[in-house]
This record gives structure tokens, C-alpha cells and sequence, in this order.
């Protein structure tokens, strides 16, 4: 297998006064070298580190421990907007827990927050106004006259017997709602506190389940709290923030992006990668197969389909021999057959035709996804050689070569590996949105350098044997510093 070091770049520097790409000055490649090479060989002192770009605080939060905190904040409201419990949690559930939003509100405000809510009637202000039922009342569901022992209404004032309400409640519990209960009334929306449907399930199942449906609900509303989506996991993160950084779930183990609970994805941003998965998962970008499975012949501009494997092309029309790849005249192609399927933008692209927008944009797609998906399956084949570097350590130790301590550096390099690795393969989807400028071109030679600092790592971790510990710690500490760069100068903090 061919060996290659990776390509010599230049690095892009912005002057401010202009912002066309012509007046954007290169450094050499070995002063940029230079400049991430210093300080390498030294190990600065912790206070004197910059901020980890990847730095978030946070707590692993159990299901008693949040229900204590809901409760607090609850009673917290009760007192600050002097209102029952059940107005205060609704309140805090319309407004994300922001007990801030809320004093914010004159009293007149609140009490016309408690009727939009479905807490108070239209017609009643009053919290502590009791509902007078009747002595004998038929319920409009099931109508059958009922004592007035047997019948249950809101604040709105809507009788209906206990049994229906009993039934309506279950039906709702059972399709996973909760906070969402209201009157049964037509058209009245008076929402139904946990104090008035406890007392009416039937069953203990249901009491769990309308418990367990409230206590979600809350927890999804909550501006600074998130569950986390590990499979059977209870575990619920807390932060004074929630943002787009890296969660680990002290239960079950997982890492995950705080903001959105999907994978860490940095230094592409929430929304960034939402756009990248749903592309991929997609399958309309098939739509567009015959534009691009078709181009126009370079000389009589007739369009052509290819039909066989061969990408020595013949036009029927002008009898024109050229390659499929880079439409390039065949006679002149020589040794450049395969170079020519690597991707370039075209420039000019907006100029062009609708069909070879299209098949450009699914040019620049499969590029990027191609590499994406590469180093997604590099991670899973090194997984073995983490595997390896298990046996190998093993070994040393029952040879005595050494104890399990003095060879923790291997794992430490196949993690910092898989780390790196990581943060590569999601460097794709944020170039392939990322706008043609200067600050694309710095990002792309950042992005050159990790790789290949990462292919090094990669090479002498597999081959740890033939590398003494100080190289490969050294190839560590390059590899990290280019990733914490990266990160530094394009994932927010």
C-alpha cells in the first residue's frame, strides 16, 4: 500500500480593511508549522492554559433529586406571585420555568395569564371560589342522575359524575397526556390540576403513569433541564445554560450534545448537523438521476447519458472521444485518469445550466459524505485496535514487563484517537455548509492539518511496538492541539 504525507497548504491571513480574497496575504507553510509547533515541547501550567473550547458545567441529575428541584421551584413561585401551587406550576410550565418572565408581568398581566392558562375562569378572577354542586344532577355524558357526592367540576363550573370522569381521564392517561388535561365540557379549556385528577383514577397504574407523564412534561419544559437519551436511561441533565456542548451520562455512560440529545457534533452546530442527517437519510437527492447521470457533450453541447462502466465517453452526434470524469479531450487524458475525480468547485457554478447545478450539487454532497462516512467507519475498525492494545498490555503485564499502570499510555492514545477522529468526521458537514470566503479556506487548512496529525497518531498507534513512549506522547499532544485550535476558532463557546 502506497504511503503519502499530507498535501503542503498555505494559510490564508485576513486583513480587515479588505475582504476580497486577492488581498489576503499567505504565510509560508513552515511559518505556520512553526507557529503550532511553539511551546510544544513544554508543558504550561494549568493556570496559565487557555480555556478548553469544550469545557461545560453541568449536573447528573437522579429522578428524586429533579422532582425535589421542581417541587422547590414550584414553592418558590407560590411565593413570589402569591398564588396556589397548581396556578404556579401552570404558570411555570407556559412561560419554560422562567420565574423572571413572570414577575415581570403586572398583577393585572398574571390574572390575565391565569385565564389564558385555563387555571381561572373568564368570568372569575378568584382562586379560592368554591363551585356549589347541585343536589341532584344529571351528567350530560352518561345521563343518569347523580347525588351531588357523585359529581366532580372545575373551576369553570362543568358537572359531569364521577365515573365519567374516571373514564376520560384514563382514555387521556392512556394516550400519554397530562398536563394537557382539560374540561370535558365543549369548547371550555380549564385545564385540570393534578388535585382534581388523582382522587379520580381508578387504579394504581394510572396514578404511576399520570405521575411519570406530569414529571416528563415538566422536565421537557424546563429551560435549563434535559433527559438523557440513552436507551433506559432516568438520568436528567441540569445546566444554567443549555447549549451545544458534550454531556456525559454518569449512569449510563453516553455522551451526547446537551442542546438537541443527539450525538456530539462539534464543530458543526445543532442546527447544522440537522440539516446534514435528514440530507443524508433523504433519498430525494435520487430524484435528480437523470441530470445528473447525463452531461452535455464539451464540444456540439448535445446531452449524454451513461450507460456502461467505461468512462471513455464517444458523442453519437460529433463522434467527440472524451472522459466521463472531467469531460477532458481522451487523447490527452495520459496518467491523470483517476485525478481527475477529485472534487473542485466549480466557480462559475451560478452561471451555469439547471442540470449541471444539479449535478454539482451532487458532486460537492457525495465529496463531502464520502469522507464523512470514511473516517465513521475508520472509528469502528479502530475499535479493534483498542482491542489489540488490551491484549498487548496484558501481555506485558503477565510477562512482567511492566505493570497494568506503566502501559496506560497505549490506551490513552487509541481514546485520544477515536477523540480526534470523532471531531474530524464532523468537520465535514460544517465545510460542506460553510460559504466559499477566507474564513472557509483557514478552516479547510486547519481541518488538512488535524487529519494528517490524525493519520500519524493513527500510524503509530498501531504500531506501537517500533515507537517509544515519548514519540507517541508527543504525536498526542500535536494531534490534541490541533483539534483544541479548531475548536477554539469555529465552535462557539
Amino acid at each position: 500500500m502506497a504511503e503519502c504525507g499530507p498535501s503542503r497548504l498555505k494559510t490564508p491571513v485576513n486583513r480587515m480593511e479588505s475582504q476580497s480574497d486577492d488581498d489576503f496575504e499567505y504565510y509560508d507553510d513552515d511559518d505556520v508549522d512553526d507557529y503550532y509547533a511553539e511551546g510544544q515541547d513544554e508543558i504550561e501550567p494549568e493556570d496559565e492554559r487557555e480555556p478548553d473550547p469544550e469545557f461545560y458545567e453541568y449536573t447528573c441529575l437522579n429522578v428524586d433529586t429533579t422532582k425535589t428541584f421542581l417541587i422547590k421551584e414550584v414553592q418558590k413561585a407560590c411565593e413570589v406571585l402569591k398564588v396556589p401551587s397548581f396556578a404556579a406550576k401552570a404558570l411555570l410550565m407556559t412561560h419554560r420555568w422562567n420565574l423572571d418572565d413572570i414577575r415581570s408581568r403586572t398583577k393585572q398581566d398574571i390574572a390575565n395569564l391565569l385565564v389564558e392558562c385555563g387555571i381561572l375562569p373568564s368570568a372569575d378572577s378568584s382562586l379560592t371560589k368554591e363551585t356549589l354542586p347541585p343536589r341532584n344532577y344529571c351528567c350530560p355524558v352518561c345521563i343518569e342522575e347523580q347525588s351531588s357526592d357523585q359529581i366532580r367540576a372545575l373551576l369553570c363550573g362543568h358537572f359531569f359524575c364521577k365515573t365519567c370522569w374516571s373514564q376520560h381521564l384514563n382514555a387521556l392517561i392512556n394516550e400519554g397526556i397530562a398536563t394537557g388535561i382539560q374540561c370535558m365540557a365543549e369548547k371550555c379549556l380549564m385545564r385540570a390540576p393534578e388535585e382534581f385528577v388523582v382522587p379520580l383514577l381508578t387504579s394504581d397504574r394510572s396514578r404511576v403513569r399520570y405521575d411519570d407523564f406530569i414529571f416528563k412534561d415538566c422536565v421537557k419544559n424546563h429551560l435549563q433541564l434535559k433527559f438523557c437519551p440513552g436507551a433506559d436511561c432516568s438520568i436528567v441533565f441540569y445546566a444554567e445554560t443549555i447549549r451545544s456542548k458534550r454531556v456525559e451520562c454518569i449512569q449510563c455512560k453516553s455522551n451526547w450534545c446537551c442542546a438537541c440529545c443527539d450525538n456530539y457534533h462539534a464543530p458543526a452546530d445543532c442546527e447544522i448537523i440537522k440539516r446534514w442527517l435528514n440530507k443524508c437519510a433523504d433519498d430525494s437527492e435520487t430524484v435528480n438521476y437523470i441530470s445528473a447521470h447525463t452531461k452535455d457533450c464539451p464540444v456540439c453541447s448535445i446531452c449524454i447519458e451513461k450507460n456502461g462502466g467505461c468512462n471513455h465517453m464517444q458523442c453519437s452526434k460529433c463522434l467527440h472521444n472524451f472522459c466521463w470524469m472531467c469531460l477532458g479531450d481522451w487523447k490527452t487524458h495520459g496518467s491523470e485518469y483517476y485525478e481527475c475525480s477529485r472534487y473542485k468547485e466549480n466557480p462559475n457554478i451560478a452561471n451555469e445550466s439547471a442540470n449541471v447545478k444539479a449535478r454539482e450539487a451532487l458532486k460537492k454532497y457525495l465529496f463531502y459524505y464520502e469522507r464523512w462516512d470514511n473516517h465513521a467507519k475508520s472509528l469502528r475498525l479502530e475499535q479493534e485496535t483498542l482491542r489489540k492494545s488490551q491484549e498487548r498490555i496484558q501481555e506485558k503485564v503477565e510477562n512482567k514487563m511492566g505493570t497494568w499502570i506503566d502501559w496506560q499510555f497505549l490506551l490513552a492514545a487509541a481514546s485520544l484517537l477515536a477523540k480526534c477522529r470523532y471531531t474530524l468526521q464532523y468537520t465535514y458537514p460544517f465545510a460542506y455548509y460553510l460559504d466559499p470566503s477566507p474564513r472557509k479556506k483557514l478552516f479547510e487548512y486547519q481541518q488538512a492539518q488535524l487529519e494528517a496529525e490524525i493519520e500519524n497518531l493513527s500510524w503509530k498507534v498501531e504500531r506501537a511496538a517500533t515507537y517509544d513512549r515519548g514519540d507517541l506522547e508527543n504525536q498526542m499532544n500535536v494531534a490534541e492541539k490541533r483539534r483544541q485550535t479548531m475548536l477554539k476558532d469555529f465552535f462557539p463557546s
